[in-house]
């Protein structure tokens, strides 16, 4: 008898965690009905427009746990504290070229034509849902925090993943910002977490909104997947095209590399700067984040002027030393004479203006 109290407990407890805020929640209602209707929903989940398996064959989800756990990896996080530039994240773009300050990993904050436009922000000490969980941010990557971002005029998500929806960070910023732009599904995470419907808008591949300024984004398909707790694929995962009266962006979330970069060029193209994941790549997932010399090979399949490379610099997320991407990024981009900007932690791109390209990552 004893045996069956103790499993009651811990299927209560389980089921408590488990259904924590920092979960969100599934889609349902009219939302979940509008995915459902989605081209790209079949066999119960929305699916990538190539068979993208979460990994190749015969490697199993314990041989890459195994890897994780027990395999040693040197250098996966920097010795010391990363440079970081106190960037100014209140005032207005200084110039009439797009301003862009990153911040590690994907979380990067655009100025143009008068708006503030935050990415993926993410200022939590881990990507998880719990703070005991997962790689800590690298030293010297929390200068700024959550609480420095009010009133953002565009809050976008790409999708719902941890290290892109970090719940103590939209708690923050969210009920300030004036619109969120993320992916179908998401918003029902966001309201879970109480931020109002009406300043959510959530867009399927190809759907555009057209914003204050003229500014419109666009969603566009990326190779990824999605999911917060144990049903995957529920949500969807987009990147965006950015479109203001002068220039064009793309912001690519995450993605595995494939042929829907060049479409996008074509369709899209050129672009004046594409901000590419580099970095959390592994042979033993290689279909859904890129390796560096595929993100130099996206840039110029999207027909993109410049190449800035983010998903790195703040979070060990895969196996490889912590610069490791951005040395492949440089040389390959190099090899291509390809152009790169490679900004320090808070530091402002200006386009046409302040492209930096200093190796600072080498002196660590």
């Amino acid at each position: 008898m004893t045996a069956v109290y103790i499993l009651i407990f811990l299927v209560t407890v389980f089921l408590i965690i488990t259904n924590l805020p920092v979960f969100g929640r599934l889609p349902k209602n009219q939302r979940l009905e509008k995915i459902h209707h989605l081209s790209n929903y079949r066999d119960g989940a929305l699916q990538n427009q190539s068979f993208t398996p979460m990994q190749p064959e015969g490697v199993s989800f314990f041989k890459i746990l195994k890897a994780f756990l027990f395999e040693k990896h040197p250098n996966k996080s920097p010795d010391k504290a990363l440079p970081f530039v106190t960037p100014d994240i209140a005032g207005k773009p200084k110039s009439n070229s797009p301003e862009i300050i990153w911040f590690g990993h994907s979380s990067y904050l655009i100025k143009v034509d008068g708006l503030r436009i935050l990415v993926d922000p993410v200022f939590s000490i881990t990507p998880s849902p719990f703070s005991f969980i997962g790689s800590k941010a690298f030293k010297g990557t929390d200068v700024v925090k959550a609480e420095s971002f009010k009133d953002i005029d565009i809050l976008l998500i790409t999708h719902d993943h941890y290290d892109h929806l970090d719940y103590q960070s939209i708690l923050k910023i969210a009920p300030q910002a004036k619109t969120i732009i993320t992916s179908i599904g998401v918003g029902s995470h966001l309201e879970r977490w109480g931020i109002k419907p009406e300043k959510i808008n959530e867009l399927c591949w190809g759907q555009s909104t057209t914003l204050v300024n003229n500014l419109t984004l666009t969603a566009v398909p990326a190779r990824h997947f999605t999911g917060r707790k144990f049903k995957r694929n529920q949500t969807l995962w987009s990147a965006f095209v950015l479109k203001t009266a002068n220039y064009k962006l793309f912001l690519g979330g995450d993605s595995g590399y494939d042929t829907h970069f060049a479409k996008i060029g074509a369709e899209f193209g050129p672009f004046d700067l594409a901000l590419l994941e580099c970095g959390q790549y592994n042979a033993y997932w290689p279909y859904i984040h890129m390796f560096p010399e595929e993100t130099v090979q996206a840039a110029i399949d999207l027909k993109s002027k410049v190449l800035m490379p983010v998903h790195w610099g703040k979070f060990s997320l895969a196996m490889h030393p912590w610069n490791e991407s951005i040395k492949r990024v440089v040389l390959a981009a190099t090899a291509k004479q390809f152009p790169l900007v490679t900004p320090k932690l808070g530091e402002t791109v200006v386009l046409n203006g302040h492209l930096p390209t200093e190796n600072w990552w080498l002196a660590e």
